[in-house]
């Protein structure tokens, strides 16, 4: 499977994905992932076009995996996953990504969330789940731009005690 980098960001397209990660990742299609997102009409067509000329497809965690397993090698695949859990979900129906990056998490109303960096919010069942994506093998960093150093976003997470 061809896929380059696993972004989480609940934002998903946005000029920062497309203008800079896309770009410093010579990634040829990008593939938002999230199984309501995939159902939503508006968004299937909006995100496409926030991509500015990149392919972008809008699918389904199972649609995902298979669009990668059947990719074209030469192929570099941007996901972006919309929650820890969905890149988790990619995870274990045996999605391998060269880099798992958590990027934006903005804070969902009602939730009881800890920022744990500028742009962040982490809840505690979040942290399970983030802690279980590492446990599945994968490097987890935290950046907001390509050219930040990564950081260990385990590390983040324990240094706000989650």
């Amino acid at each position: 499977m061809p896929v380059i980098h696993l972004r989480i960001d609940n934002r998903l397209i946005h000029g920062q994905v497309t203008v800079t990660w896309a770009s410093s990742l010579n990634a040829d299609h990008m593939i938002v992932c999230n199984d309501k997102v995939a159902v939503d009409p508006i968004q299937k067509v909006m995100l496409p076009a926030a991509a500015r000329g990149v392919k972008t497809s809008v699918l389904s965690i199972a649609d995902t995996l298979s669009a990668c397993a059947a990719a074209d090698p030469t192929e570099r695949i941007f996901i972006i996953a919309k929650f820890p859990t969905d890149a988790l979900a990619l995870l274990d129906g045996g999605l391998k990504a060269l880099e798992i990056n958590v990027g934006n998490q903005a804070p969902i109303p009602g939730t009881n969330f800890t920022m744990v960096t500028r742009s962040c919010a982490v809840t505690r069942e979040d942290a399970v789940v983030y802690r279980q994506i590492a446990a599945r093998g994968q490097k987890l960093t935290a950046r907001m731009m390509p050219s930040e150093s990564e950081n260990d976003f385990l590390a983040v997470l324990a240094k706000k005690g989650l």
